[in-house]
């Protein structure tokens, strides 16, 4: 059932989203994930800019709960249904099913402050040319807390996903990049998506607020994605199979050459830094490679020291 669309102060609008598609697609994959989606609806009708569209896939749910919470929903937000295909599976069916030219990935168990959708609008719209997603910085809840500034470095992503979660961009962004690759089912596959977008010529765009809340589970009660692969040992294994999906961005001539078109004040991975990561992946066996990544990710997600939000609130910046 397709979403009612709400006027500006929060009334219905009839029958106009049968007539008119929404602005944006907010794309939400959930798998067994009920007990997080009214704090998620919830962060959504609070948003101040309105003409949106939600799509839930669900993704093979098990859980009697999370399906009668999602029967429940049918009113306010599009529910598609399949098996159980990974949330890579789940965001390209969602893309498919969805309405709006931009499209917005959520995930079930994050949230988003009331102006994420305007401050992201707006600095997309306004956007010069070659810019083909913008994002916020984050505010972890969970296991975890703290702020984290996001960022899009060409040669910072070859080592980790500066983007990560809560992109919004346009639909031919995602089609040039191929949507997200199905076969990454263990995580990452954000990351191998931001490197999508980079290889089809794409740049990014910081709204340099922590507008998106982004949830890390522990380990003994409901973990998350992040918390799964830290758990798991999954780091070395997973690079890994970035580096095979993107061999022409990891050769040594390609990635100093991105060190060199990147060195703008972005950046944060310095190059020799980058290059031993790289050669340590490939000499260590990925146990001992991810237990190392593990032990210097431990905690330390937030940033050491967050630049003044409030000194930056409403400024863009464009990244290389």
């Amino acid at each position: 059932m397709a979403l009612t669309a709400k006027s500006p102060d929060g009334g219905p609008k009839g029958d106009e989203p049968a007539r008119r598609a929404p602005a944006v697609s907010v794309i939400v994959p959930c798998f067994n994930g009920g007990r997080f989606l009214d704090a998620l609806m919830a962060s959504l009708e609070r948003q101040t800019f309105r003409d949106f569209e939600i799509v839930v896939i669900d993704d093979g749910s098990t859980e009697p709960a999370t399906l009668s919470k999602l029967a429940a929903l049918e009113k306010s937000a599009r529910i598609v249904h399949q098996e159980n295909g990974g949330p890579s599976s789940a965001r390209n069916r969602g893309v498919h099913a969805a309405r709006g030219d931009i499209l917005f990935m959520l995930d079930c168990d994050d949230t988003i402050e009331p102006g994420f959708l305007a401050e992201t609008l707006s600095a997309l719209q306004a956007a010069p040319p070659g810019i083909g997603m913008v994002f916020a910085d984050l505010r972890l809840v969970g296991a975890e807390t703290g702020l984290v500034s996001r960022y899009f470095n060409r040669f910072d992503l070859l080592f980790t996903n500066t983007m990560a979660s809560g992109l919004v961009l346009h639909r031919s962004a995602f089609d040039a990049a191929g949507g997200y690759d199905e076969t990454m089912r263990e995580g990452y596959e954000d990351w191998d998506f931001s490197l999508r977008l980079a290889r089809a010529g794409y740049r990014g765009l910081r709204v340099p607020q922590p507008l998106y809340v982004y949830y890390i589970g522990s380990d003994d009660t409901h973990p998350s994605r992040s918390a799964g692969v830290d758990k798991r040992m999954l780091y070395g294994k997973l690079w890994r199979a970035i580096r095979e999906r993107h061999p022409e961005s990891f050769r040594l001539r390609a990635m100093v050459q991105f060190w060199r078109q990147s060195r703008d004040g972005t950046g944060r991975v310095p190059l020799w830094k980058g290059l031993a990561a790289y050669l340590a992946a490939i000499i260590l066996p990925d146990a001992v490679f991810s237990q190392l990544i593990k032990r210097l990710h431990r905690g330390a997600r937030a940033d050491a020291s967050s630049e003044p939000y409030g000194s930056t609130a409403g400024q863009v910046r464009v990244a290389p």
